[in-house]
């Protein structure tokens, strides 16, 4: 596996969060303007700015705010100072050995076994685990996947995969209104409009609504899976215990269902995949988790 140093990671995350946010500004101007220009021909400019403004807004809130959106999609909740006291004395002391200021520690309701961090840089990062999770694993088990959280907000995986989660999520919406608005609006608009470049508007438009899911996957997977090995050989080097990190993993394996009620546009953020689909096959977002053991068993 290609070794590349913290400050490479960081920059290049930098640089894939840059391009994410170009890729996806361009699809929500083109997808807002078609729907506004299939509705109102006449007001088409004015459509474009509005998608514009509303783009550019969104970007905003995403990059300041998407953390809270992404906890409360998953329904998280602050972490009990008493009664979750060793989840929250292991994130500060792992955050101290990352060198990064303490994340935020919540709780996820379910007895899947799984994790995420998110936040746009290190000072504004959080860690959620599910209850699963802490019935679970054992303290060496459970710092091996903190570590690879800690690794995530350390390399700021956390700001690129947030940006992921929410931009890409508000593309599908979208697409899927744009859908259903069609359907239910339609009729004989055609003929009303009598243009064949509306019938081209609304033929590039339903392409766009209904490749969004797709699409979505795709920036999805575009995530390398280089960041989950870099996570899990950080974390190694964090808790001096690369067998910790396995023997989760071998347990996660065994015992997930890959049921979590999670939305697929936050799924990549996770420790391993929540959700299995079809499109895992062509668009898998994490790496085999017997791939991940035998690197972690081979340090």
């Amino acid at each position: 596996m290609e070794r590349i140093s913290f400050y490479d990671q960081i920059s290049r995350n930098r640089r894939d969060s840059i391009l994410l946010i170009l890729v996806v500004l361009v699809f929500m101007i083109a997808l807002i303007s078609i729907i506004g220009t299939v509705y109102s021909p006449e007001s088409s400019f004015f459509f474009l700015t509005i998608a514009l403004i509303i783009t550019l807004v969104h970007i905003f809130v995403s990059y300041n705010y998407g953390d809270r959106i992404v906890l409360s999609s998953v329904n998280a909740r602050p972490a009990d100072e008493k009664k979750e006291t060793y989840l929250i004395n292991t994130v500060d002391g792992l955050a101290i050995a990352a060198g990064v200021p303490a994340p935020k520690v919540y709780v996820i309701n379910s007895p899947e076994m799984n994790a995420f961090a998110t936040g746009k840089d290190p000072q504004h990062a959080s860690i959620a685990v599910t209850t699963g999770l802490l019935q679970r694993l054992n303290r060496s088990e459970l710092e091996g996947v903190i570590g690879h959280e800690m690794s995530h907000v350390r390399n700021y995986d956390i700001r690129f995969a947030t940006l992921v989660a929410v931009l890409v999520g508000l593309v599908a919406i979208l697409s899927n209104l744009f859908v259903r608005s069609f359907w239910f609006r339609g009729g004989n608009r055609e003929e009303r409009r009598g243009g064949g470049i509306w019938v081209l508007l609304v033929v590039v438009g339903i392409l766009l609504a209904i490749l969004a899911p797709i699409f979505t996957r795709i920036v999805q997977a575009m995530i390398s899976r280089r960041r989950e090995y870099l996570a899990d050989a950080s974390s190694a080097e964090l808790t001096r215990y690369p067998e910790g990190l396995a023997n989760a993993l071998e347990k996660i394996k065994n015992v997930n269902t890959g049921k979590m009620q999670v939305s697929e546009a936050v799924s990549h953020l996770f420790f391993v995949d929540p959700t299995r689909s079809a499109l895992d096959s062509l668009f898998a977002t994490h790496p085999p988790i017997d791939k991940r053991i035998e690197i972690l068993r081979s340090m």
